[in-house]
């Protein structure tokens, strides 16, 4: 509580001054900006953190797009190599009468695994196998009772992945 000196005429009176409820509510009225301020700084911080969220968002997405289109244009280039492979793999099974020939063949063979391996391409395996339609493309069925039912007698096309992706299925005979 203030004290205040009240003049009445001759007489200086001292009288004590009380807090009103206007000078109360000036104090909180100082401290609206500071609310204000806080208000801002919280608005300021969420965009701030989405900004962020939606940058980390944006890289993981590039990340895997770059992984997606590397994997796809591997695959690609693989497939395209494929007939190569056929008509080297026809070359040998038919054999020659030039040794040298035949040598150059086979070694052509020998590089052409070894850059599929490093790339991560296998051979689907087949023969002897249990059919399964995701590898296997049966265009014959044959009559085995030595088989059994639905498995792969013969492969007249081999089929390729590149990990768990099918480049192309085996082309095979099942035996029913």
């Amino acid at each position: 509580m203030a004290k205040q000196k009240k003049d009445n005429g001759e007489n200086m009176e001292e009288t004590e001054k009380t807090e009103t409820p206007e000078t109360i509510e000036s104090v909180p009225a100082e401290e609206e900006p500071r609310d204000e301020t806080a208000e801002a700084l919280a608005a300021e911080k969420e965009k701030f953190l989405r900004l962020a969220a939606e940058y980390d968002n944006f890289r993981k997405r590039s990340i895997k797009e770059k992984e997606t289109i590397f994997s796809d244009v591997r695959s690609d280039t693989v497939s395209k190599l494929l007939p190569v492979y056929d008509n080297l793999e026809r070359a040998l099974s038919t054999g020659s009468t030039d040794e040298a020939f035949y040598k150059g063949v086979e070694m052509t063979m020998t590089q052409m695994r070894e850059i599929f391996q490093s790339l991560g391409v296998t051979e689907i395996k087949a023969v002897g196998e249990p059919f399964d339609p995701t590898v296997h493309n049966a265009v014959m069925h044959v009559e085995d009772p030595e088989l059994g039912e639905n498995v792969v007698a013969e492969e007249f096309q081999k089929g390729f992945m590149l990990g768990d992706r099918v480049i192309r299925c085996s082309v095979v005979k099942v035996a029913n």
